[in-house]
């Protein structure tokens, strides 16, 4: 199924059901990444994360790009306009699921992100309660089920090709969005008990390695030595025992 470009997408934590709830459960949580997160230049990318506070992070240098007039840079999130290796961190928040080719745009993060700098990637986990919205035609076109979900696990698989290490992975509100978040608080405490995995947002932490894996080859199979046939390894017939 081809995507569609025109497919609306959030410019703030607002436009999301429940919205200021998400922001600060994603704060919340990134708050307890922040100081292990050292460096010079940490980048918000996209709208909603140019709103989540990383102040308790010591690197020196926080700036957003989006196209809303107060983030630091605008730009094509596809072609940034940044140098190659000059970011030790990044934050991305609910992005690629509104995005034509979300691939590309992790590339272009792994271009401009160091060795051993951070990717914080917050999405929608379409193995979770949310996914209810997709199936329901009344909010199949509303934020945020108007937008692919994609599994956490095909998430981590663009991040090893690309080269890196997945450090953290979790989820946070276990809640479908529709109606008030505050409602079923025994459901959403029976599901981030039994079945933790089912979060509606997921937490990708990783790190960009400063030698990517490469596989293994096999090994080459032993070459069998061609053994010569002894001469008399085709004789029949007994030895006949020496007459007395």
């Amino acid at each position: 199924m081809s995507y569609n470009s025109t497919v609306r997408k959030p410019e703030q934590w607002e436009d999301l059901p429940n919205g200021c709830a998400l922001q600060q459960a994603v704060a919340d949580k990134l708050a307890d990444w922040w100081p292990r997160v050292f460096g010079y230049h940490l980048l918000k990318f996209g709208p909603l994360s140019a709103e989540i506070s990383s102040m308790a992070s010591p690197v020196a240098h926080h700036f957003s790009l989006c196209s809303a007039p107060n983030a630091s840079l605008m730009g094509d999130f596809c072609h940034l306009p940044l140098q190659n290796g000059v970011i030790d961190a990044v934050v991305m928040s609910l992005l690629l699921e509104f995005e034509a080719d979300p691939y590309r745009i992790l590339r272009e993060i792994d271009r401009v992100l160091i060795a051993g700098g951070y990717l914080f990637i917050v999405g929608f986990n379409p193995l979770s309660p949310v996914f209810l919205g997709k199936l329901w035609p009344k909010y199949q076109d509303d934020l945020p089920w108007c937008g692919r979900f994609f599994m956490p696990s095909r998430v981590r698989d663009w991040l090893g090709l690309l080269g890196y290490q997945v450090v953290s992975d979790e989820r946070l509100i276990y809640h479908p969005l529709i109606g008030e978040l505050n409602s079923g608080r025994f459901l959403q405490h029976t599901l981030a008990s039994w079945l933790p995995s089912a979060g509606s947002l997921y937490l990708i932490v990783a790190r960009k390695l400063e030698s990517p894996l490469t596989p293994i080859r096999d090994k080459r199979k032993v070459r069998q030595p061609n053994w010569a046939t002894a001469p008399t390894a085709g004789r029949t017939g007994h030895l006949s025992e020496p007459t007395k």
